[in-house]
C-alpha cells in the first residue's frame, strides 16, 4: 500500500534559492527537477500556440522533453501565495502514488519565482472540452465509451480513498479535471486542493475548496470533509457524462 514520505531531500537545494524558500520545500520528496530554461525550451517560450489549457492557477502547455515524451507543462502563478500553496499540495498527493487512471507527474521546476509542474500529456485534453465543450461533435462518445470513462474514473477515486496511506480526498472531481489519453482512458488530475485524510478519524474540518455545482452539502455548509465530498462530486460528473451536458447550477448546496 503506497504511503507518503514527508521528510527533506536535498536533492531540491539548487541556486537561485533562498533558505525561506527551501523550507516552503522541505515536505517534497525524491523527483525529477528539470530548469527553467530547458522548459521555455521545448514549449518554444511558452508560445499561445503550445497553451492546452488555463484555470485560476496557472496555465498548461504542451512540450516535447529531451526523452521524446510528450509532456503537459503546468506553470502556476508567481504571484499568488495560494499558487505555492497549491503547488506543494499537488506535489505531495500525486509524487509517490501511481495507478492507471491518475496523472503520472515526471517532476517539477523550483526557481526563484517559477513553480511548474510537468506531467505526462493526454492526447484527447480533458472530458469537459472533448464530451462537453467545442470538440464535443467530432468525437463518437458511444455508451461503451462513457461507461469505461466513468468506470475508470471510479477506480482512481477507490484507489485514492482506499489504497493510499493516510487517504486522499481530492476535493475537486469535476469534468475539467478528468484527462483522457490516446484511448481515452480517464485520467484524474489537479491534486492542488487535495487533503491527506488522518487515520481514525471521522472528518477533518477545512475552508471550503473546490467548484460550485459539484460540493456535497454537508461540506459546503459546514466544512466538514470526509471521503463522500469526492462521492457526491463523482455523482455529479456522472450525470453530465450520462447526458453529456454540463451541471448549469452553480448555487451553493443546502443540507
Amino acid at each position: 500500500m503506497p504511503c507518503f514520505p514527508l521528510f527533506c531531500c536535498r536533492r531540491l537545494n539548487s541556486a537561485g534559492r533562498t533558505p525561506e524558500v527551501d523550507e516552503e520545500f522541505a515536505v517534497i520528496e525524491n523527483i525529477k527537477l528539470y530548469s527553467y530554461k530547458e522548459l521555455r525550451a521545448v514549449t518554444d517560450d511558452f508560445s499561445p500556440t503550445n497553451k492546452i489549457g488555463e484555470g485560476g492557477f496557472g496555465s498548461v502547455y504542451k512540450g516535447k522533453l529531451k526523452n521524446g515524451k510528450l509532456a503537459a507543462i503546468k506553470v502556476l502563478s508567481a504571484e499568488s501565495e495560494q499558487g505555492t500553496n497549491e503547488f506543494l499540495a499537488e506535489i505531495k498527493a500525486i509524487s509517490e502514488i501511481q495507478h492507471e487512471n491518475l496523472v503520472k507527474l515526471y517532476g517539477c521546476c523550483v526557481e526563484g519565482q517559477h513553480r511548474i509542474l510537468v506531467y505526462n500529456y493526454m492526447e484527447n485534453n480533458s472530458l469537459a472540452e472533448t464530451l462537453l465543450g467545442r470538440q464535443k461533435y467530432s468525437i463518437e462518445f458511444n455508451w461503451t465509451m462513457r461507461s469505461k470513462i466513468c468506470i475508470g474514473i471510479a477506480r482512481g477515486l477507490a484507489f485514492l480513498h482506499e489504497e493510499v496511506h493516510p487517504h486522499i480526498v481530492h476535493r475537486d472531481i469535476k469534468a475539467s479535471n478528468i484527462l483522457l489519453d490516446k484511448d481515452f482512458t480517464p485520467k484524474i488530475s489537479d491534486f492542488g486542493l487535495a487533503k491527506l485524510m488522518p487515520p481514525n478519524v471521522t472528518h477533518v474540518s477545512t475552508r471550503v475548496a473546490g467548484t460550485l455545482g459539484y460540493l456535497a452539502p454537508e461540506y459546503a455548509v459546514r466544512g466538514q470533509l470526509t471521503r463522500r465530498a469526492d462521492v457526491y462530486s463523482f455523482g455529479v460528473l456522472l450525470a453530465e457524462i450520462v447526458c453529456g451536458r454540463c451541471n448549469r447550477n452553480m448555487r451553493l448546496p443546502s443540507e
